[in-house]
């Protein structure tokens, strides 16, 4: 249908649709005419095998997927590799029991009429698995993985292997008008005995109290003890006003899907402080997506910097127990105001209040001690430990195969990158570490090919851009690097493109003059990119040989070993 030339790795493909259909059902694309099915092939990714059936082990899931892969290249290249995938056995599934105090979470379902009380479901589940997290001893499942399961009807004992835990909390969430009917079962997954239940009928008001008494429940059953301190976060966690909380669920879930949603969450997080002036949470949350604005290059970080440190000096001041208000404050000393040991500070803070938060544990280990600190073993080790709680996440899989990749150990990082894509096809950041972790493995073919793929599922976003630029020069191809390069320039002229990154493009293209200038710029400017890509940039020749590359080392004070060195 395509008019490309075909391989052995065609015949992959038709073997997985033959495949597919043999475990689900049906065909991968369906339509009522042979035109629609192609239509379908060309724009769509076939469900996942595990959401349509249920005992489909996780690898001969990854096998399907990956042979229906939509590029030729990235499926398998022969048959032989095709029946070991099938073949391969999950760690999980090996593992030694599940510990007995382990739990997951499942999102409580919304039995409401209004569609919008999913978020209100959404917002109850996390809060309560928040506050299980805080319970030393028991481990629980992150969220991500956890909510993974949303909508689907799986078994207990599939669900208990897959996130290595012993019991499963499930509820349901009802609201008419101002009341609220919560009920809540606690099971045990080698069984689907019932451990515990309740059903708890209050005032919407009180929600933020019926979050803690399912908690304390549930510890009580499990044996373990709630924190000391927990009532005294639990009063900053809440809002007087139900609309001001159900304005901050809606945001967080947006800032989840990253991209353009971050806007649309902050305007949520600004209705709910204009009903709460008060409410720590949403202004931890108005930080964080200004931190997210800067870091991705959509706001300068002249409006973004000062706007995250006002709202994080706000959670603070009204929540200064919470672990969100902490790595507000980490986030924003890290990227806008380079204060290393304050970032240390206050995310080991954060961590220490809620150990579960995967945003706090992945910018620690990912930001602080691998970009910041070039502490590249521990920062892998600690996410190979946030990976073990969030099995199932993409974002934890990525991170993962990010630290791998840039810590050098670009192989596993190829591996894990590839899993996070298998998580999430649709997510930036999987297909962007892939790109990462292919360049450092000196796949510069396969680099070149995953980011032109990806340059059209991101609108061309710098980042992808500036490492394809240095994925072409690496090769041998100056005159597409420098036509990325002139691409950067032109968009700066209308867009906020971080002057870090272009810099790196106009050095890797030659431009010796224009990247010094932009280097000296993003330094002025304290340019939010240079925390991130200081060390790996600074040890690129073409940017290592710039005078203003000293500068910038100096100016920074990074701790660890110094950048472009080959200690780092």
């Amino acid at each position: 249908a395509a008019g490309d030339s075909v391989d052995g790795r065609s015949d992959i493909y038709s073997l997985g649709c033959v495949l597919y259909e043999m475990l689900v059902g049906e065909p991968p694309f369906t339509g009522r005419t042979v035109q629609a099915v192609i239509a379908k092939r060309f724009v769509q990714t076939p469900a996942d095998v595990t959401a349509l059936r249920d005992g489909v082990p996780r690898p001969v899931a990854r096998a399907v997927q990956k042979a229906l892969a939509r590029i030729p290249i990235d499926r398998f290249e022969t048959g032989v590799l095709f029946v070991a995938s099938l073949g391969e056995v999950d760690a999980a599934s090996t593992g030694a029991a599940a510990p007995e105090k382990s739990l997951a979470v499942l999102p409580f379902v919304s039995l409401s009429q209004d569609p919008e009380d999913a978020f209100f479901a959404d917002g109850i589940t996390e809060e309560i698995l928040n506050a299980l997290a805080a319970i030393p001893g028991l481990r629980v499942a992150g969220r991500t993985s956890s909510f993974s399961f949303k909508g689907k009807n799986r078994e207990l004992k599939a669900i208990g292997e897959q996130l290595n835990v012993r019991t499963v909390l499930e509820g349901s969430v009802r609201r008419s008008g101002k009341r609220v009917r919560l009920t809540a079962q606690l099971s045990d997954v080698t069984d689907g005995f019932q451990m515990w239940s309740e059903r708890y009928d209050r005032e919407i008001e009180d929600v933020f109290a019926v979050q803690d008494e399912i908690a304390t429940a549930i510890a009580e059953k499990l044996k373990a003890t709630l924190q000391s301190g927990r009532g005294v976060a639990l009063e900053q966690r809440s809002t007087t006003s139900i609309e001001a909380y159900e304005a901050y669920l809606k945001g967080r879930a947006l800032f989840y899907r990253r991209g353009v949603a971050i806007k649309e969450g902050m305007t949520l997080m600004q209705r709910a402080l204009e009903l709460d002036p008060g409410y720590a949470l949403a202004w931890a949350g108005l930080a964080d997506g200004y931190s997210l604005l800067g870091y991705y290059g959509v706001l300068p970080p002249e409006v973004c910097g000062p706007a995250a440190r006002e709202a994080t000096a706000k959670a603070l001041e009204f929540g200064p127990d919470l672990a969100e208000a902490h790595n507000a404050l980490a986030q924003v000393s890290l990227l806008f105001d380079w204060d290393w040991p304050l970032t240390e500070r206050a995310f080991r803070r954060a961590l220490e209040l809620n150990p579960a938060y995967l945003q706090a544990n992945t910018w620690y280990s990912l930001f602080y001690l691998g970009f910041v600190s070039g502490r590249w073993a521990e920062a892998v080790a600690w996410m190979r430990e946030v990976q073990r709680g969030e099995p199932l996440s993409a974002y934890a899989a990525a991170c993962l195969g990010f630290s791998l990749a840039w810590g050098g150990w670009p192989r596993e990082g190829v591996e894990w990158a590839r899993k996070a894509c298998e998580f999430d096809p649709t997510a930036f950041l999987s297909g962007w570490v892939l790109q990462t972790a292919l360049y450092f493995n000196q796949d510069y073919p396969e680099a070149i090919v995953v980011g032109d793929r990806l340059l059209n599922q991101s609108g061309r976003h710098p980042w992808s851009l500036v490492f394809l630029a240095t994925t072409l020069a690496a090769s041998g191809d100056q005159a597409g690097a420098r036509a990325i390069a002139a691409e950067l320039s032109a968009r700066a002229a209308r867009d906020p493109i971080p002057p870090f990154n272009r810099a790196v493009a106009a050095a890797v293209s030659g431009d010796a003059a224009g990247a010094s200038a932009l280097l000296a710029e993003a330094l002025e400017r304290r340019d939010a990119a240079i925390p991130v890509f200081a060390r790996w940039a600074l040890g690129v020749p073409a940017v290592k040989a710039l005078a203003i590359s000293n500068v910038l080392i100096d100016a920074m004070k990074l701790p660890g070993p110094r950048p472009g060195t080959n200690e780092s």
